[in-house]
Formats: C-alpha cells, sequence, structure tokens
C-alpha cells in the first residue's frame, strides 16, 4: 500500500484525528513528508483539516475514483483488489487488463476508468459507458481451474454484484442468466468473462464488469431507455461510487475464494435465489442453434440446465435468453 493509501487508512480510522507525529511514527516517514503527501491527497480533491488539537481529519473525498482512496477502503489481506489502477479514460478496461496479463501481471489486479469508448458486453455489442456515472472495472484472475470450470466465474461475479448492491444502497437486484443483473426487469449491470487458455491450462481470466449507477433517466436514450436503469433511478438519490466500489471487490474476493476452495455449490445455490431465469420458459439462441425449454438449475461447472419440451435435459453455457412466460 503507498503512504498516501495508508495516510487515508487511518485518517478514516481516527475518527477525532491523527496527528502528525503519529503518522510520522506508524509510516516510518518525516514530518515533511506526511506534509506533501497530505498537499497532494488535498490537490486530488482529499479535505484534509488541521488543527493543533486533534491533528490531521479526513472531513470528504471526491467523487473521481482514486486508486489510493480505493486501496485504503480496502485495507486488509484480499487478493481482488490488492492492486488497483484508475485510469481518466480507456478503450476499455479489459483491454488494460489484457495487457497486463501478457506481461505477467499477478492475478488481483483490478483496473477502473471513468469513462471507455470501446466498452462493450457480449457478442462484441458496445456497453455505454459514459463519464462519471458508473463503475467500469475489470479483474484479472490466474485460478487453477479447468476451462470449463471458469463458467463458475460468472456465476460468482452475478452472486457478488446482487449482494453487495443490496448491503450498500438496500436495492434488491436479481440475475437473468448468464450475466446481467436486473432492477424491476431493466438491467443495471452486465458481466463480460474473457479466457486466455490452452487445453489443459487456464493462463488467465478477464472479468469485467459494468454497472449503471448515477444516471439519469435522460441519459438512457434510444433502445437504452425501455431496457437499462440504474441504481440512482432505484434508489431514488445518488450512490456513492468508491464506497460500492469497495462492497463489491470485498465480495468478489471472498466469492473467488469460496471458489477456489471447491465450494461452488453454496455459490450456485445463492445464485439461484437471485435467478428470474430459473423456474421460466425460456428461448436460448447459441447462435444459428436454439434451444426452448424451462430453465431449471446450473450445474457444478455453472452452466445452465434447460429440460426441453421432449424431456432431455440441455446443458448450455452461453447465448441469448428470452423467456416466453
Amino acid at each position: 500500500m503507498t503512504p498516501a493509501a495508508q495516510i487515508l487508512t487511518t485518517l478514516r480510522a481516527a475518527e477525532h484525528g491523527v496527528s502528525s507525529s503519529d503518522l510520522c511514527q506508524k509510516l516510518k516517514i518525516s514530518r515533511a513528508a506526511v506534509w506533501s503527501h497530505i498537499e497532494s491527497l488535498r490537490d486530488a480533491g482529499f479535505e484534509i483539516i488541521a488543527s493543533p488539537h486533534r491533528g490531521y481529519q479526513l472531513i470528504s473525498s471526491p467523487e473521481q475514483l482514486i486508486a489510493e482512496d480505493l486501496l485504503s477502503r480496502l485495507a486488509g489481506k484480499i487478493l481482488i483488489g490488492r492492486r488497483i489502477q484508475t485510469l481518466q479514460t480507456t478503450s476499455s478496461t479489459n483491454d488494460e487488463i489484457e495487457k497486463a496479463a501478457q506481461t505477467g501481471e499477478a492475478e488481483g489486479l483490478v483496473v477502473f476508468a471513468e469513462s471507455q469508448n470501446q466498452g462493450r458486453g457480449r457478442l462484441g455489442r458496445k456497453w455505454s459507458s459514459p463519464t462519471g456515472r458508473g463503475l467500469w472495472f475489470s479483474v484479472l484472475l490466474r485460478p487453477a481451474l479447468t476451462a470449463n470450470e471458469c463458467t463458475q466465474l460468472t456465476a460468482a461475479a452475478a452472486v457478488s454484484l446482487v449482494r453487495a448492491i443490496r448491503q450498500s444502497t438496500g436495492v434488491h437486484a436479481g440475475i437473468k442468466w448468464p450475466n446481467d443483473i436486473q432492477i424491476k426487469g431493466r438491467k443495471v449491470a452486465g458481466i463480460l468473462t474473457e479466457m486466455s487458455a490452452e487445453i489443459d491450462h487456464v493462463r488467465h481470466v478477464i472479468l469485467g464488469i459494468g454497472i449503471d449507477v448515477n444516471q439519469t433517466a435522460s441519459d438512457f436514450t434510444g433502445e437504452l431507455s425501455g431496457i437499462a436503469t440504474s441504481l440512482k433511478l432505484a434508489l431514488g438519490k445518488a450512490v456513492d461510487r468508491a464506497q460500492l466500489a469497495e462492497q463489491i471487490l470485498r465480495e468478489l474476493d471472498a466469492d473467488y475464494d469460496r471458489i477456489l476452495n471447491r465450494q461452488f455449490p453454496s455459490i450456485a445455490e445463492e445464485w439461484a435465489g437471485h435467478c428470474t431465469t430459473i423456474g421460466k420458459e425460456v428461448i436460448v439462441d447459441i447462435g444459428p442453434r436454439r434451444i426452448s425449454g424451462r430453465a431449471e438449475a446450473l450445474d457444478e461447472s455453472g452452466a445452465l440446465l434447460i429440460r426441453t419440451q421432449h424431456g432431455r435435459m440441455e446443458r448450455v453455457i452461453g447465448g441469448d435468453v428470452t423467456l416466453t412466460k
């Protein structure tokens, strides 16, 4: 953790302020270095006051996502979020993670962007990523799983998002298989999982997540006006993006640990409790192929099990789902 992140962690934990000498001792740096880091944080938008009796106090944080701020909120032994980068703009955070993966970056790196100009969803569809309105980020993973088992990661991420949204805002969201998070039938978040693998080895997995956080109705134009929503629209007020990001990363980290410890059945059970697809009659389009039937469950690898009208159980790992009833 950087000195700036350590200072923010210490200030957040100290309700009544922290003296300069205490910061010097904790960080093992000089008073001048402490002052320099405090000034840099102020320049970044953090409101930090100082008084002779109470020392430094953190009053407020900027709306913009800042890596040191997110790291300070996550202070602790976690894998996902061990290193965080924040960008003003990029083509796609998945692209940024792919570059890092190719250079040997360890798993757990998270890249956030305030905006993406080539954000994408499944099947190459464009993902709208307006500046400062949502959470657009990707995570680098190097799981000890088979390629088939990596389907579990999308299901786990969906569960993490639903749980984090509820804990942070009180809003109850549902999961539309395979990768959509919805509020009252409208999409609020999506997950794009991309994998690099050989026959017997998964090199890395990129978990891309987009969440519509503070958009207003006027931000959703054209086709989006009838299918999308935001947490702000659902809640009736703006949401603290940094606080939500912190909660999401904590939940992702916990659920990733569950998967690595072969606890996916418990995740699948939780997923089913949130899924709006299970128990419904569906049509799934997989390229030119179409499967129709009743969505019954997730299997042990995270694929959707559909019982067709002929009684045959079909295992589906991806596709476009339409509810027919």
